[in-house]
């Protein structure tokens, strides 16, 4: 009886030690001391880091069909386009840094509002870290001049050395957010609002590129919870690069 009661509490003890230990490596909290930086498994794989999304994973109506197959080492491609104090920037601009991602226009009066004002929080969290950069893009060129962004770039208190709200052609905007950034369905496709002035999708997505140009993180621009979480995530991921990538 007495080897029985033993070996029973070897085993109870053993489970304890067991969670103990997967619980302190899963929800590691060495990141820094704020409450938009707690952590949470929202974006999380099982190594305790955001999950990597390949075009595979993600709803095949938001990505160009010519990679939709593509289930690893999907990196955003390059890019030029100009901010809203006309400087020319590309993918080597942002390479390094992390990266917050989303598609809006500056006549817009319904959800773009919203989310740019959501990603003024994302910018005061980080004000004046040099490797986290902010891009918005338009999705209505023939409108949005360099000039008519740089006043909508002000009116929310965008920093340009942060924040870069960027235009081209509407073919290369259109290119970049279904080949690159996975956010927008065919503008061919019948069955989404494509956003009348903006001729493509009007997406609320906001996405997080990692500083090797992986996408990180999706979320709804719109909700101010999934933009807390992408706060905490990028602390996250200044945690993982802070100590490499092995």
């Amino acid at each position: 009886m007495k080897a029985r009661i033993i070996a029973f509490l070897v085993i109870v003890l053993t489970g304890i030690a067991i969670a103990i230990y997967i619980n302190v490596n899963y929800y590691n909290t060495d990141i820094p001391d704020d409450p938009n930086a707690e952590i949470s498994a929202f974006n999380r794989s099982k190594d305790n880091r955001l999950k990597v999304y390949n075009p595979n994973d993600i709803n095949p109506k938001l990505v160009d069909g010519s990679i939709q197959d593509v289930r690893k080492d999907h990196v955003i491609s390059d890019f030029s386009l100009l901010n809203q104090l006309g400087d020319t920037i590309t993918k080597k601009d942002i390479e390094g840094k992390i990266t917050v991602v989303d598609f809006f226009f500056t006549t817009c009066g319904g959800i773009c509002p919203k989310m740019t004002s959501q990603l003024k929080r994302v910018q005061d969290e980080f004000t004046g870290d040099e490797n986290l950069k902010i891009l918005s893009h338009t999705v209505n060129p023939k409108i949005d001049s360099v000039e008519v962004m740089h006043k909508y770039a002000n009116r929310f208190g965008a920093d340009s050395t942060q924040w870069w709200f960027l235009t081209g052609s509407k073919e290369q905007l259109y290119t970049i957010a279904r080949k690159s950034y996975l956010v927008v369905p065919d503008k061919a496709d019948p069955n989404f609002d494509h956003g009348d002035e903006s001729d493509f999708i009007h997406t609320e997505n906001f996405v997080i590129i990692d500083p090797i140009g992986q996408i990180r993180g999706i979320y709804d621009g719109t909700v101010e919870a999934e933009v807390s979480e992408l706060i905490r995530d990028i602390y996250d991921l200044k945690k993982e690069f802070s100590k490499g990538n092995d």
